[in-house]
C-alpha cells in the first residue's frame, strides 16, 4: 500500500510540492536523507516533489513535518495542507537556548556591522551552528539559513538560498540588507566557495556567517575567519575555593546541567558540584561532547558518568543508535588533514600539556610554523595562555591521535622521541634553576609538570637512562613544589636499576647528588650520604665544577643534620675555596650560610650572625631572592638563640613572606618555626598560637609545631605537657637538616622531665654534644639550672 493519497496528474499539488523541495533544500537535506528520516520511500518523495499527489495523507505529513523539524503555525499549516506557495521567508531553525557565549554573539554582530563575509571555524562538535544561528536571531534584520550537504553542488544551494528568500530562482534575488546564514559550508567546500562568490557579486546587500571547520581567509577574498573555542572551565581548584553557586555560572557547568535537567528530575545538589566540574573539565568544554555526557544522565548517576567516561570521553555518542558519535566528529576534522599534516598531529597528541613552537619543533623534527597554523585553523590545536607555552590539544583531539598512532604502530617510538625532548629542555632550564632567573624556571616546569610526569612514567620502563637523566636535572624543582619523598623515591629505583649501571658516570653522579638533595629534605640524608660522597668523586675527576658545589652543599647539609661536624664544615670549606677562585657569587653566599651553622654549633653567634649578613649581601649582588630569604631566616634564628625576641619576630616574619614569595616550602616552614617560638618565649602565646594553626597545615612542620607547642605549655607552667610536646619535637627532629633542633629540644625536655627520665635525657643530650662539637648557648644552660651535663 502506498503511504501517499491519490495520485494527481492535473498538478493540483504543485504548490504543496514546492513548500515541500524548498524546506528539504533550506535543511540542507537530499531526497534520500529526507525520505531516510521520515521513513519513507524515496520513489514516494520523489513523487511528492513533482506535485502529481494532490492530497498526501496526514500520517505522511506528520512523518515529513517531524522530519523537516517544523514547529508552530509552520508545522500546522504543514499539516492541514493550507501551503500553497512558497513563503516570503523561511524561519531560523529552532535550537536549545545558547549558553556562555553572549559575549560572543556580542562581538560577531558588531563584526559583521564591519565585514560582509564571517567564518566560524573550529572543530566538529564546538558548536559553530548553534553560535551562528543565535547570531541570526539576534539581528535586527531578515536573517535565513541554508545546510550545506556534503552532496551539494552550487545550482543546489542558489536553488536553496532562493527559496529561503521565497523567489524563485537566485537570479531573482533582491539586493536589500540581510544575513545569510550557511551553515557546513566545508561538507561541500567548492560547491560553497563557488556560490559564495557568486552571492557576494550578486546580491552585495546581503551579509554571510558561514559554518566551517577549515578556515575561509585566504581561499575567498576578504573573508574573515573566527575562530570558536570550547567554552570556560571551572578551575581545578573550583572544589575548594570557590562556591557551588560560582561553578554552576561557569558555561561549561552550566550547558551540563541544563542538558541534564532535560533527562533527569532530580536536581543537581551541591554534592554533586565537584563530580560536575570535574567532568565538563574532563570534556574539555565541547558542547558537543557536553551534550552527549549529560544525554546519559537517563541512566548513569554522576560518578558513574565520571568513571565510566571521564577517561574514555571519545566513546561518548548519541543514545539513538543513528545518533551523531564524538568520535566521528573528531575523525571529520582529522580527515581534512593530508598524511603529513596527520603524521605531525600524532606526534603533538604526545604532550599532556602546554607546548611552544620550539618544543614542537624539536618534537617533530622540523620547521613546524606551516603545519601549526593549519592545525589551529582547523581548530585541531588551540592557542590559550600568555608566553610561548599557548599550544595545547584537547583531550579528545590527543586521545584519537594516539588511537591513530596505535594502528600506525608508532606510539612507544613516539613516546621515548617525547621524552627525550622534554629531558633536553629539563636539563637545559636546570641550570636556571638558581639565581635571578630561578622564578622563570620553575614557572616553565610547572608548565610542563604533566609532561614531565608522563615522560618520567613511561621512560622509566622502557629507557631508565633517560628517565635518570630527566629526574637528575629536577630535584630543586621537585623540593620546591614538595615532591621531595616522590623525587627520591624514583631516583633511588632507577639507580638501582640494572640497565643504569653501565650509563655515563656523569649522569649517574649528577642523579646520585640529585637523590642526596631529595632524601635531606625529608630527613633521609644518611641513606644518601655515602653514595654521594662516591658522586662527588665522579664530578671532580671529571672537573664539572657546577656539580662539585652542588654536591658540597649537599654533603655539607648531610653532614650537619647527622652530627658530622668536621665533615659539614670540611665540605662548606672546600664550597668556599672553589666558589672564590671561579667568582660564582650565589654559592658564596650558600656556603657562608652554611659555616654560620659551625659558628653556632661553637656558640659564637656574634660572629654567625656577621657572616649571614655577608651572605645576604652576596645573595643580593647574585640576584637570588631565594638564598636572601634563606639568610634572613637564619639570621632570625641566631636572634632567636641570642634572645633578641623583638628582633627575631620581626627578621622571621620578613622572612616567612619572602619565601613563600619566591615559593620555597621548607625555608618558609623554618622561618615559621623561628617566629613561633620566639613568639611563645616572648610572652606573647595569641600570636604564637596563630603561627602554629598556620604550621599546622605545611607539610614537614611537624617538629616545629611540637617545639611552639612546648614552649607555650611550659609558659603557663604546665611542665608534663611541654615534656611531652618537646620529646616528640626531638624524635621528629631527629635526622632533619639541623642537629642543634634536636639539642635545643633535648634540652627543654630535660628541663621540664620527671627526675627519673631527666637523667637519661641528660644523658642523650651530652651524647649529641659529643658527637656533632656541639656547646651549650646561655638560654639553654640557664633553663636547665644546675645540671650534672
Amino acid at each position: 500500500m502506498s503511504p501517499v493519497a491519490d495520485h494527481d496528474p492535473r498538478g493540483a499539488g504543485a504548490g504543496f510540492a514546492a513548500a515541500l523541495r524548498t524546506r528539504r533544500l533550506a535543511r540542507g537535506l537530499t531526497q534520500e536523507e529526507l525520505a531516510g528520516r521520515a521513513g519513507l520511500g524515496v520513489r514516494t518523495l520523489r513523487e511528492l516533489e513533482r506535485g502529481r499527489v494532490a492530497r498526501p495523507q496526514r500520517g505522511t505529513l506528520a512523518l515529513l513535518a517531524d522530519a523537516l523539524d517544523l514547529v508552530g503555525a509552520d508545522r500546522e499549516d504543514f499539516l492541514t495542507g493550507t501551503v500553497t506557495a512558497v513563503p516570503a521567508t523561511l524561519p531560523l531553525p529552532t535550537a536549545p537556548a545558547l549558553i556562555g557565549r553572549d559575549a560572543d554573539v556580542a562581538e560577531l554582530i558588531d563584526l559583521l556591522a564591519h565585514a560582509d563575509l564571517v567564518a566560524l571555524v573550529g572543530l566538529a562538535g564546538v558548536g559553530k551552528t548553534g553560535l551562528a544561528h543565535a547570531v541570526a536571531h539576534a539581528t535586527s534584520g531578515t536573517a535565513v539559513s541554508v545546510t550545506i550537504t556534503d552532496v551539494s553542488q552550487p545550482t543546489d544551494v542558489f536553488a536553496a538560498v532562493a527559496a529561503v528568500f521565497g523567489v524563485a530562482r537566485a537570479e531573482e534575488l533582491p539586493d536589500r540588507p540581510a544575513l545569510l546564514v550557511l551553515d557546513g559550508i566545508d561538507r561541500s567546500h567548492r560547491s560553497a566557495v563557488k556560490a559564495i562568490g557568486w552571492l557576494r557579486a550578486r546580491v552585495p546587500s546581503v551579509k554571510i556567517l558561514a559554518t566551517s571547520r577549515r578556515p575561509l581567509a585566504g581561499v575567498v577574498p576578504g573573508a574573515v575567519d573566527w575562530r570558536v573555542e570550547p567554552l570556560e572551565l571551572p578551575s581545578p581548584a573550583s572544589g575548594t575555593s570557590a562556591s557551588s553557586a560560582e561553578v554552576r555560572r561557569v558555561p561549561a557547568v552550566a550547558l551540563f546541567l541544563d542538558r541534564l535537567r532535560q533527562v533527569r528530575r532530580e536536581p543537581v545538589t551541591d554534592a554533586e558540584i565537584p563530580a560536575v566540574a570535574e567532568l565538563v573539565r574532563r570534556l574539555d568544554g565541547l558542547p558537543l561532547a557536553i551534550e552527549l555526557a549529560a544525554a546519559r544522565g537517563r541512566v548513569l548517576e554522576l560518578p558513574e558518568l565520571l568513571s565510566r567516561y571521564g577517561n574514555r570521553v571519545l566513546d561518548l555518542a548519541a543514545t539513538d543508535p543513528a545518533g551523531q558519535r564524538l568520535r566521528d566528529a573528531v575523525a571529520a576534522s582529522y580527515h581534512l588533514l593530508d598524511e603529513p599534516e596527520q603524521a605531525a598531529l600524532r606526534r603533538l597528541a604526545m604532550f599532556r600539556g602546554r607546548w611552544s613552537l620550539e618544543l614542537a619543533e624539536a618534537l617533530l623534527g622540523f620547521d613546524a610554523e606551516a603545519v601549526l597554523d593549519r592545525l589551529v585553523g582547523l581548530g585541531l590545536v588551540s592557542v590559550r595562555g600568555p608566553g610561548d607555552l599557548r599550544f595545547r590539544l584537547l583531550d579528545v583531539v590527543r586521545d584519537f591521535a594516539t588511537e591513530r598512532s596505535v594502528e600506525h604502530l608508532e606510539l612507544r617510538a613516539l613516546r621515548i622521541r617525547h621524552a627525550e625532548v622534554i629531558t633536553r629542555l629539563a636539563v637545559r632550564l636546570a641550570t636556571d634553576l638558581v639565581g635571578p632567573a630561578s622564578g622563570a624556571a620553575v614557572s616553565r616546569l610547572d608548565y610542563l609538570n604533566s609532561d614531565i610526569r608522563t615522560a618520567l612514567r613511561y621512560a622509566a620502563v622502557r629507557e631508565p637512562v633517560i628517565a635518570l637523566r630527566l629526574a637528575g636535572a629536577i630535584p630543586r624543582w621537585c623540593r620546591l613544589r614538595g615532591r621531595d619523598v616522590e623525587g627520591h623515591k624514583l631516583l633511588r629505583r632507577l639507580l638501582d636499576d640494572p640497565r643504569t649501571a653501565g650509563c655515563d658516570p656523569l649522569i649517574r653522579a649528577t642523579a646520585q647528588v640529585a637523590a642526596g638533595m631529595l632524601a635531606m629534605a625529608h630527613g633521609r640524608g644518611f641513606a644518601e650520604l655515602w653514595p654521594t660522597e662516591s658522586a662527588l668523586e665522579v664530578l671532580v675527576g671529571h672537573g664539572d665544577v657546577a656539580g662539585e658545589l652542588t654536591a658540597r652543599a649537599v654533603l655539607s647539609g648531610i653532614w650537619q643534620a647527622v652530627g658530622g661536624a668536621d665533615d659539614s664544615r670540611r665540605h662548606a670549606e672546600a664550597m668556599l675555596g672553589l666558589a672564590i677562585r671561579t667568582g660564582r657569587i650565589r654559592e658564596i653566599a650558600v656556603s657562608q650560610n652554611n659555616l654560620a651553622w659551625h659558628d653556632i654549633r661553637a656558640g659564637d653567634l656574634a660572629t654567625a650572625a656577621r657572616r649571614l649578613a655577608g651572605a645576604g649581601r652576596r645573595a643580593a649582588e647574585a640576584g637570588d631572592a631565594r638564598v636572601q630569604a634563606l639568610t634572613q631566616a637564619n639570621l632570625a634564628e641566631v636572634a632567636r638563640l641570642d634572645r633578641r625576641f623583638d628582633e627575631a619576630v620581626e627578621l622571621a616574619r620578613r622572612a616567612a613572606f619572602a619565601s613563600a614569595e619566591v615559593g620555597d616550602p621548607t625555608h618558609h616552614v623554618r622561618a615559621l618555626g623561628t617566629l613561633g617560638q620566639a613568639l611563645a618565649e616572648s610572652g606573647h602565646p595569641q600570636e604564637a598560637a596563630d603561627v602554629l594553626a598556620e604550621l599546622a597545615e605545611l607539610p614537614g612542620s611537624a617538629g616545629f609545631t611540637a617545639m611552639i607547642s612546648g614552649y607555650l605549655a611550659l609558659a603557663r607552667e604546665d611542665r608534663p605537657a611541654a615534656a611531652v610536646a618537646f620529646e616528640s619535637a626531638a624524635n621528629l627532629l631527629a635526622g632533619r637538616d639541623d642537629i642543634r633542633d634536636v639539642l635545643e629540644a633535648l634540652a627543654a625536655l630535660a628541663a621540664c622531665a620527671p627526675p627519673d627520665d631527666r637523667k637519661r635525657v641528660l644523658g642523650e643530650l651530652a651524647g649529641i654534644c659529643a658527637r656533632g662539637g656541639l656547646v651549650l648557648l646561655p638560654r639553654e644552660r640557664a633553663l636547665l639550672g644546675p645540671s650534672e651535663l
